[in-house]
This record gives structure tokens, sequence and C-alpha cells, in this order.
């Protein structure tokens, strides 16, 4: 992969807000794992008490990463090199070979919700504090929903890209072959908060069934995805950011229940399936697409400019290639992949099936 010096990948950084890191059982009682997101190293632990924690991952004593074989030891983290201990609070708690601690060697803590299956970690630039909480979803513990089908893929695309997504229906006809696109009925922000609500008919061996997708964004890295119509299907979405130019997405699927297991697992699977291999087909359009500060939209795109304009809020500074782009540059294309120059997105998707070609 290459870049010009003088040229980025996205003309925004990386958004603040929470984010997960791991999912719960990931991450056992007693255990450290190394991590890499925000552009940062990170070590994720889990205390004696079974509180998770996300830290900054080199030791402040002489830099040993703290998730390449560190220890726990009750509800201190240990360094591997010379078994310096931190608290979660980040703080030294003790050294082996001194009598005195140092109030000066402190590892950054990010703060910590642990809910929903998933590890979230509240990332800002800044270091500011959470400005709001991650909610718990009821249904998960109501005994109704069985699962969860748990997937994930890194995909080398910048985070606001992939989400803009959503509120474009139109893609559905053209990279999943789907003869009758979502309808947008209802998009509208509220703070942090984005409500997504769209009308759409699934085929089935019986007819086509009158559906609906509704989505609930809770700020830019986790979403709640409800669909109803064949089965009730609830979408755990955490999307992460890596660094500006990589997005790791977890997807974990949950159904209604319909009595038994055998039951529960096929339907459940056929329908997470067909999701996931959606979202596969996205891909090679993340990778090669440039993006566009000033996109020409037709007239029944999706509400990308309003979206945008949501996503926003998230940035702690004014996104760097903005006031470029005010001025001459509108075009952030992806980098050179020398080893990907015949991968030909058209291939993987229907566009060729609706009068287009791919060579």
């Amino acid at each position: 992969m290459s870049q010009t010096a003088t040229e980025t990948r996205y003309p925004f950084p990386i958004p603040f807000g929470w984010f997960a890191v791991a999912e719960t059982p990931d991450v056992e009682v007693g255990q450290t794992k190394a991590a890499y997101y925000f552009a940062q190293h990170l070590v994720i632990w889990r205390d004696e008490e079974g509180t998770a924690h996300v830290q900054d991952a080199f030791c402040p004593h002489l830099g040993a990463h703290l998730g390449h074989g560190g220890l726990v030891d009750g509800c201190n983290v240990v360094c591997p090199f010379h078994g310096w201990k931190f608290d979660g609070e980040g703080c030294n708690t003790h050294i082996p070979y001194s009598e005195r601690t140092n109030k000066k060697a402190k590892v950054f803590s990010y703060p910590v919700l642990e809910r929903n299956g998933f590890i979230y970690a509240w990332y800002h630039p800044h270091r500011e504090d959470p400005t709001w909480e991650v909610d718990e979803v009821a249904d998960l513990t109501s005994g109704e929903f069985y699962g969860p089908k748990r997937f994930t893929a890194v995909v080398p695309a910048g985070i606001q890209e992939m989400g803009e997504n959503g509120v474009d229906s139109a893609h559905f006809r053209y990279v999943h072959n789907v003869a009758d696109v979502p309808v947008i009925t209802r998009y509208e922000p509220q703070g942090h908060i984005s409500i997504m609500e769209s009308s759409q008919k699934f085929p089935t061996p019986r007819g086509v069934v009158e559906g609906q997708i509704n989505s609930t964004a809770n700020g830019p890295g986790v979403s709640v995805v409800r669909f109803a119509g064949i089965i009730d299907t609830l979408l755990m979405t955490a999307t992460t950011p890596i660094d500006e130019g990589q997005t790791q997405t977890r997807f974990n699927f949950y159904i209604r229940s319909l009595g038994d297991e055998a039951t529960n697992s096929s339907v459940g699977e056929a329908f997470s399936n067909e999701v996931i291999k959606q979202f596969t087909e996205d891909i090679p359009i993340w990778v090669h697409k440039a993006h566009l500060s000033r996109p020409a939209l037709a007239d029944n795109d999706g509400p990308f400019i309003k979206y945008r304009k949501w996503y926003s809020q998230f940035y702690a500074e004014v996104p760097s290639g903005e006031a470029a782009a005010a001025e001459e540059r509108t075009v952030f294309p992806p980098p050179y992949y020398p080893d990907r120059m015949d991968e030909v997105p058209g291939k993987n998707t229907a566009s060729v099936r609706h009068g287009g070609s791919a060579l």
C-alpha cells in the first residue's frame, strides 16, 4: 500500500465515542490480550473480580507491552519485563525490587462499559470524559431471543465511509441483486443517536413478505438493527476504527426463539448468512472507491448529507480535508494496492446482471 505524503485516504480523522474492543467471552478472568485500535497499542485484561480494563499497552518503566506476556495478579496487571504492577486506574502499585512505588509511572486507562456482549472503550483524541453511555438492550437477557451467531471482519476502509452504506438504499439492487430495495421511511438524528426505519419486501417460497428494518445508532460505533417480517431478528453491530483507514466490524445475530434449538439454529443461520453475504459483497466497493466530499447525488438517493452532518459531531477537530475540499480538493482516492489490481468489484456484484459489464 502506498500514499503520497501530501495526501490522506480520508478527509476526516478517527471519531470519538464508544467502540467495542472485544467481546465478553473472549476475555476471561485473569487474562490479558494485546489489541490495536484508534491507531494505538492497547492491553485488555480482566481482574479477579471480573471487571474488564482497557489501557495503553506500554509500561511507563521501560516500554514493555503489557499485553504480550503480562499477567493479572488480583486487581493488577503485571509487566512481563520487570514485574511492575498497575491497577485498573493505571497507577503503579508495586515494584518488586523497591520499597516505593513510582507515582509518575501511570498507564492511561480508557473508560469501559461492558454490556450487550461487548467490552466497549471510550475513545477521544483529547482523552475527554464520556458524554453519553451505551444503552443496555433488554431483549438480550429476556430469554425470548436465541443467539448469538457471531461474525467479524477487518475492512481496509474508514469507519464513516462504511457507515454511509446504511443510508444508501439504491446500492442494494446493483451490489446485492435485490429486486425490491429497502425504502427509507424515517431518518431522524437525535443528538448522539440516529434512528432509521425502512420498509422491505422479502421474497420467500410462499410469496413476498412485507418487512421492516429499523436501526438505532448510538454514536459512530454502536448500532442495534431489528428485522421483522420473516423472523424477528436482532443484530448487534459494533464498528471500531483500527486507524483512519481500517475498520473492524462485529455482528452478533439473535433471533426470536421458535421453540426448539434445531429450528432456531437453521432459521437463524440462513438469515444471518444472507446479511453476512451482503456485507462481504460491499467490501470490494469500499476498498477501491474514493471518498467524495461533494457527491453528485440523484433526487432519490438516501439522506447522505443529513447523515454526514450527524456524523460530523463526533470529530474533536475539523476534519483535515474539509478546508482543503472547500477550496480545491473534493476527491480522496484509495491507496495503490499493487497486489489487488486484478480485483474487479463488478465480478463480485450484481451490476453485470443489470446491464453492466465486469470487463
